[in-house]
């Protein structure tokens, strides 16, 4: 079946922001926590008390939904379950920082906006991506 043009515009845009998604992971990965905590000092304390398997869900998280989006414009099926494992790295991480860290009283209610985009926006790319395989357009 040939792919809709919906699925170019919306695997490209998905790409640029889950390609955004990478450079977050790196940026705070290779953040220097003594130089943070000049700046912001509660996210320095969140970021020096953050696990090993956290970060190892982020790179999941951020990598697996990039790799999907890729295989998405390849018209390759695999990027559904890729994009599933992505979607549940996500809700682990998210969980992750606001019932085992202090990010909520530190910062609010407003600190919610910005990952439940994100969780939405991943279950939005995994929605889309088994759509289009039901369609046949993934094969």
């Amino acid at each position: 079946m040939p792919a809709p043009r919906s699925l170019t515009i919306i695997g490209i845009a998905a790409l640029l922001w889950n390609l955004l998604g990478d450079a977050s992971f790196i940026g705070q990965y290779l953040m220097d926590t003594p130089d943070l905590a000049k700046t912001d000092p509660d996210s320095a304390h969140i970021f020096a008390q953050t696990p090993g398997w956290v970060w190892a869900t982020f790179a999941i998280s951020v990598f697996a939904a990039t790799i999907a989006t890729i295989l998405l414009l390849m018209r390759r099926a695999s990027a559904v379950p890729l994009y599933l494992l992505s979607t549940i790295a996500t809700l682990i991480l998210f969980g992750h920082s606001f019932l085992a860290t202090d990010m909520l009283p530190m910062y609010g209610l407003g600190a919610t906006l910005l990952p439940g985009t994100i969780i939405l926006l991943g279950i939005a790319q995994w929605l889309y991506a088994r759509a289009m395989r039901a369609r046949g357009v993934l094969r």
